[in-house]
């Protein structure tokens, strides 16, 4: 009888102080259990933690093409996701996720889907490109990490440690490359990796299908796979996390705003026409347009492009860049200017970007070559014997394969021989490699990090304190232990740990708890009553949940 008085008398004061509005119910996105267990129980723990604030949420599956259509296509229609940063060599630099993903200039298209609007980041974003003073630039390093901690955009959860494995009985063991931040799935080990008798194929799995092989398309963690193998690039980040000249023959600093580049001689087109600085000048005019927005940032500091001779191209830039040679010499793909332009023509006047094509070819430079592609089913490449780097495999072929179990029974048996991707208990793989002596398991804490995307354009997520008081929910811990299995480590910052030189420290003392979320909340407003989350007096929104 108290407690119901109780409820009754909040209730009622809450009405006296002015018109209030419950929040509404928040949809959370994710993926599916079946294809990503971790995201999936990180949701639902998520959901659980959520409603104890008040909220009602429902945890929505969506299998990663509709996500990604919903998400990065339609970005004013959605609440709440759990997202992924992956990852990638040349995010060895921390440009790409400093700039890229928070600067509001790319909220409309490109990698600032969440829509996170603060000038005084922007600012910062746009000055850590200039400094060529390493240790200036990680004071602004550090600076818009503490910014990123303040305003929560999105709420960090983990960097993940993915257990990869491959059969050394195929394969050469020391000719597995460990690649910093990355491990040991990444295209030096596709190249430099022996076979050691008859078998001379790679047979990697994955569980999560295709979205594009697409070169004008940053894609997820499973495309970009595909995408380092065909094609090129100027530089390409070494085992070390440095970049280091690729395509080129040589890159050299002529002063502060001037790059020059040698290109190899002899590169050829997968089709047999040769690659010409041509192609390199259309390679980096293309993102400047309108048609590759996820690429655009990485070209907006080049004023000019000149030819120097046959082989010899000047980078001329608007000022100096630090994160050029890492951020975008390594960054973008040299794609064939004869197949691409035509493309690009029949694009203009429509509203469609080169993101959305599917069917287009797949013709790189790289050291393999497109055979075949079943998005649901199988990619198989063969060696590029003509490249610069030729791999020592014959094939690579990458299998789909949705089933945990079922991937560790095809490492058995032979019909895959290098694991690419583990979605089930770390543990039971650990617990096959023993009953299996030719499996090696390797790990790496990553460079990417999970997090929950809060879409900061629709109420209540444009909300700081909201934000905040929603990620302070959040028990990192269990995140670590219940949903990623302890292979992960708890995140609060866009810059890895494993970036140790830039991430700063400080961010990692975030503190968590529901009781702690909760006084954000009251601080801000917001009132509890009968359970359920009101808005301060005089908000309120016009928006409904779908």
């Amino acid at each position: 009888m108290i407690a119901g008085l109780a409820v009754l008398s909040a209730a009622t004061t809450a009405m006296a102080q002015g018109p209030t509005e419950k929040v509404r119910k928040i949809n959370l996105y994710t993926w599916p259990q079946a294809a990503l267990p971790q995201h999936y129980q990180a949701a639902q723990l998520i959901a659980q933690q959520w409603r104890q604030l008040g909220l009602d949420v429902e945890v929505k599956p969506l299998q990663r093409q509709q996500q990604t259509q919903l998400i990065w296509f339609s970005r004013d229609k959605w609440d709440t996701t759990t997202w992924r940063m992956v990852g990638r060599p040349e995010r060895s630099d921390p440009d790409e996720f400093l700039y890229s993903l928070y600067h509001s200039s790319y909220a409309e298209k490109g990698y600032n889907f969440i829509g996170y609007n603060n000038p005084e980041y922007d600012k910062l974003a746009e000055k850590q490109r200039t400094q060529l003073d390493p240790e200036e630039r990680r004071k602004t390093a550090y600076a818009m990490q503490q910014i990123i901690n303040r305003d929560q955009p999105q709420a960090f959860l983990v960097h993940p440690k993915y257990p990869l494995a491959f059969n050394k009985a195929v394969f050469k063991e020391d000719t597995v490359v460990n690649q910093s931040g990355i491990g040991i799935r990444n295209v030096w080990t596709f190249m430099k990796i022996e076979p050691l008798g008859a078998q001379k194929d790679l047979i990697i799995n994955s569980n999560e299908v295709i979205n594009a092989t697409n070169p004008l398309y940053i894609g997820g963690a499973v495309d970009s796979w595909v995408t380092d193998l065909i094609w090129d690039r100027i530089m390409r980040i070494g085992p070390d996390g440095l970049p280091q000249p690729w395509a080129a023959e040589t890159v050299n600093w002529v002063d502060d705003k001037t790059v020059e580049i040698k290109l190899r001689a002899g590169m050829k087109w997968h089709d047999g026409k040769p690659v010409t600085i041509d192609d390199v000048v259309f390679s980096f005019q293309t993102p400047a347009g309108s048609k590759a927005p996820m690429y655009k940032p990485f070209v907006t500091d080049i004023v000019e492009m000149e030819k120097v001779g046959e082989l010899g191209l000047r980078f001329k830039l608007k000022q100096p860049n630090t994160t050029f040679l890492a951020a975008s010499l390594a960054k973008i793909n040299l794609i064939p200017k004869h197949i691409w332009e035509p493309v690009l023509k029949d694009l203009e006047g429509k509203p469609e970007t080169a993101e959305q094509l599917k069917e287009v070819s797949k013709i790189g430079s790289g050291p393999f070559k497109l055979v075949r592609w079943l998005p649901t089913e199988e990619i198989l490449t063969e060696r590029n014997a003509e490249h610069f780097s030729a791999p020592k495999i014959e094939r690579w072929i990458m299998r789909i394969v949705p089933n945990a179990e079922a991937t560790l029974g095809m490492l058995k048996r032979g019909e895959l021989n290098f694991l690419g991707m583990f979605n089930g208990d770390p543990e039971v793989l650990v617990k096959f490699a023993k009953e299996n002596p030719d499996i090696a398991i390797r790990s790496e804490v990553d460079i990417g990090f999970e997090y929950v995307a809060f879409n900061n354009r629709r109420p209540p997520f444009d909300d700081v304190a909201f934000r905040r008081a929603l990620s302070v929910a959040i028990d990192r811990r269990l995140m670590v232990s219940a949903a990623w299995q302890d292979y992960a480590i708890p995140a609060n910052s866009h810059v890895s740990p494993v970036l140790k030189f830039w991430h700063d420290p400080s961010v990692d003392t975030f503190k968590t708890g529901l009781a702690d979320a909760r006084k954000i909340l009251q601080d801000a407003g917001y009132r509890v009553v009968a359970g359920k989350l009101y808005y301060p007096v005089g908000k309120s929104e016009k928006l409904t949940t779908e």
